[in-house]
């Protein structure tokens, strides 16, 4: 099976020791985010859990317990963008991004790491020039350490429109001019670029419209083929396989302007205060009332056949 970690928040980036421990006492406890007292227990052991799927924006505190993960497949996507900090406001300086990212591509390998640019937002600082140079400069930098640039497009959900009053919507002339310029630029580094819940009008100039994290990306990083159980995406226009994730919202203490996952940074704090590194749950601990559910969990490889990587 597949354990997601980033879908919620960014566990690598501010719960890596929180996420050690786990790895140690081999399970995990998460709460249902619309019915708290339902709680799913997963087991954390690598007869049963193929892979563990990463999304960060800072993946260095992950660094020092890397041996933990030495038995578990592993795939991360990590995001790298061109904002500052009026947008990204405690994100970690982007050189030093760029070279956990090289650091972690050496760990992992080539096949298990992938550069997500994305959301992509116009403003007057942030112009399409900007974004092609800033693009250009991040794919020559990575060049040989991915094979995968995801992009999208911001999404104006509804706590990114309370929390980024100003932001607009990117046009579709935008985004098919600036996603040309991407998947040329890309391709030049050696990378597919793959659109992220945009649909296929990118497929004509060359992109992978098919989704950015599907089951032949994880088969991909391990070598192995996996029986999965079919699973629609997240939302209507994804393809990804995305399941049990263990975050929860209202953590992500990077607190980016765009943020989907995130209400009013006030919440965020007051929620992040109530982590406990050796609590089996993210955040807080067992309560009264609680129904806990042990997840069935099986591994999904096919001990017969490896993938030609």
């Amino acid at each position: 099976m597949i354990i997601n970690t980033g879908q919620r928040t960014d566990i690598p980036a501010f719960y890596a020791e929180w996420f050690a421990n786990r790895l140690k006492e081999g399970f995990v406890c998460v709460r249902n985010p619309y019915n708290l007292n339902q709680v799913s227990l997963y087991r954390l052991s690598p007869s049963v859990v193929d892979v563990i799927g990463f999304c960060t924006k800072n993946p260095a505190p992950m660094f020092p317990y890397m041996d933990l993960l030495k038995d578990y497949g592993q795939y991360w996507f990590v995001t790298i963008t061109p904002y500052g900090r009026d947008i990204e406001p405690n994100v970690p300086e982007k050189h030093r991004l760029l070279d956990d990212f090289k650091t972690l591509s050496n760990m992992v390998g080539v096949n298990s790491v992938g550069w997500r640019y994305d959301p992509i937002f116009i403003s007057e600082r942030y112009t399409m020039d900007y974004h092609l140079r800033a693009f250009e400069q991040i794919a020559s930098t990575l060049d040989g350490y991915t094979k995968t640039a995801v992009i999208s497009f911001i999404d104006l959900y509804p706590k990114v429109k309370r929390n980024f009053p100003e932001v607009q919507e990117v046009t579709k002339e935008q985004r098919l001019t600036l996603g040309k310029e991407f998947i040329e630029i890309a391709s030049a580094q050696g990378m597919t670029v793959k659109p992220c819940a945009e649909g296929d009008e990118l497929a004509a100039y060359g992109a992978d419209c098919g989704g950015c994290m599907r089951i032949s990306d994880y088969e991909k990083a391990i070598g192995k083929r996996l029986h999965a159980p079919k699973k629609k995406g997240a939302r209507g226009e994804c393809s990804c396989y995305l399941s049990c994730d263990i975050g929860a919202y209202n953590t992500c203490k990077h607190l980016c302007k765009y943020c989907y996952a995130n209400a009013e940074p006030s919440k965020v704090l007051a929620q992040s205060r109530q982590h406990d590194p050796k609590s089996p749950f993210l955040i807080g601990n067992y309560r009264d009332g609680d129904n806990i559910h042990d997840v069935p969990q099986k591994s999904w490889i096919d001990e017969q056949t490896s993938l030609l990587i």
